[in-house]
């Protein structure tokens, strides 16, 4: 059964930092990476990164987020620096299968608040 499990959110200061986690389990994943949903807004792709290494980060947070993974843990990070109050959202850790190409999973999400 795979598992995907975020922690790091909460509250900060805008200017602030956070650094999220997410734990997965029960595969071997290829793309992971990080949505956000702010309320009354669509979940958007805010960093992906591949098993190798290639990042891909959505325009609005280029420069401040970095994401990064532990193959060997199976882990993905977000550092987020430069936090703005739009950056407030749930933020979901996602991850592809490598074994079983087309799934993909989602984590319960953790909430992040900037406040201005």
């Amino acid at each position: 059964q795979v598992q995907l499990v975020e922690s790091g959110g909460g509250l900060v200061q805008a200017g602030g930092s956070l650094i999220l986690s997410c734990a997965a389990s029960g595969s071997i994943f290829s793309t992971m990476g990080w949505y956000r949903q702010a309320p009354g807004k669509q979940r958007e792709l805010v960093a992906a990164i591949t098993s190798g290494g290639n990042t891909n980060y959505a325009d609005s947070v280029k420069g401040r987020f970095t994401t990064s993974r532990d193959n060997a843990k199976n882990m993905v990070y977000l550092q987020m620096n430069s936090l703005k109050p739009e950056d407030t959202a749930v933020y979901y850790c996602n991850a592809h299968d490598r074994i079983r190409p087309g799934y993909d999973y989602w984590g319960q999400g953790t909430q992040v608040t900037v406040s201005s």
